[in-house]
């Protein structure tokens, strides 16, 4: 059977969302695709880029250590070799639990004649679209990663298509920190634009992060400062994270709650000054939907900004609760995002601080 994807792979014709990619009988967009063309021939509007690293996702590695834990003991090898099978099996970085990837760091080796990009040869970038989407070979068996870290060295190859979005990595910063802020960069820019969105009205928000201490939690933290947040608000899970969040100095009030149990946040965003006008969700593990709708404010926006998170769960809870909120889907773009954040990084010694303590 002729499937459309072979079609156009016939024809030499791409399409700029990977559609020529896919492998699947139906014609489906890379991302819900369940094994993507890996060939290092590139259609013209496509970049190949040489990867020297890639960050997983932080829900999609959780699932894999807790997948390979065994009193309190993690197998890396078995980490490893499993991330190998999925990549092999589906031709990109795609966790069939979570349903999420990551994203990577390497070297442009070949650019297409007609790529809208802005790439050459010899650019060190990272992408900006997920790995689930994005068509990967790894060609040296992982063999340097120790499957302990979401940041794996990695040497072998992916595709870029015509609408992907990658950024050229700056001099001055470690790559490894530069992937490690890319890989989060649309949780601040959303926020600041819903924070924006308040101020544009008259109303400067009190804000509130779940999962503060982290990378996209902290990046949000400022983000919501700088856009002009009356406070800030940083939930963390136990006392080491209040320590860290608080010793950056980058929210206002610093609080401790299990993000999963709906009361005991609702109840902590409360004495530390809420209920919120924005609340941001950033943990990676799931059950926070509930919590997170409690903590916000009649008519208020609570950002989901973690794979973590089911969307059915937020929405039937919203309605069970007679909630009236604005429920928003960070999506991990928006334009500007990777300039945005490393702005951020730059500017704010406690952000930094944090990210740098994490590599």
């Amino acid at each position: 059977m002729t499937s459309p994807s072979d079609i156009q792979t016939d024809r030499r014709t791409g399409d700029p969302t990977g559609l020529h990619r896919v492998l699947d009988d139906a014609a489906v967009l890379p991302q819900a695709a369940r094994r993507l063309d890996t060939r290092a021939e590139l259609w013209p509007d496509e970049v190949r880029v040489r990867v020297e690293r890639l960050n997983l996702d932080a829900a999609s590695f959780r699932q894999l250590e807790r997948a390979h834990t065994t009193y309190g003991e993690t197998d890396g090898d078995a980490v490893r070799a499993e991330v190998l099978d999925i990549v092999a099996t589906r031709g990109k970085m795609q966790n069939p639990e979570t349903g999420s990837g990551g994203m990577l760091v390497g070297t442009v080796e070949e650019v297409g004649p007609e790529s809208p990009l802005g790439l050459r040869v010899g650019d060190k970038v990272a992408t900006l679209v997920s790995l689930t989407l994005t068509p990967l070979v790894i060609e040296d068996g992982l063999a340097a990663w120790d499957g302990r870290s979401e940041q794996v060295p990695c040497d072998g190859y992916a595709v870029l298509f015509g609408r992907s979005i990658a950024a050229v990595i700056p001099d001055d910063l470690d790559p490894a920190l530069s992937l490690s802020v890319m890989d989060v960069c649309g949780a601040p820019a959303l926020t600041a634009r819903v924070v924006g969105e308040y101020v544009d009205r008259g109303k400067a928000p009190v804000v509130v992060v779940v999962g503060g201490a982290g990378k996209s939690g902290s990046l949000s933290l400022a983000a919501a400062r700088q856009a002009g947040a009356a406070r800030t608000i940083g939930v963390v899970p136990h006392a080491g994270e209040h320590e860290l969040l608080t010793g950056a100095g980058i929210a206002d009030v610093v609080t401790i709650a299990d993000a999963r149990d709906p009361i005991a946040l609702r109840d902590a965003v409360t004495e530390a000054g809420g209920p919120a006008d924005v609340t941001v969700v950033c943990v990676d593990v799931p059950g926070c939907e509930g919590g997170a709708i409690l903590a916000t404010a009649e008519g208020g926006t609570v950002v989901f900004f973690s794979m973590a998170t089911s969307f059915s769960a937020a929405a039937l809870g919203a309605e069970g609760l007679a909630a009236d909120v604005r429920m928003l889907v960070g999506n991990g773009y928006v334009p500007g995002h990777a300039a945005h954040a490393m702005e951020l990084l730059r500017g704010d010694a406690g952000v930094r601080g944090l990210f740098e303590r994490r590599l």
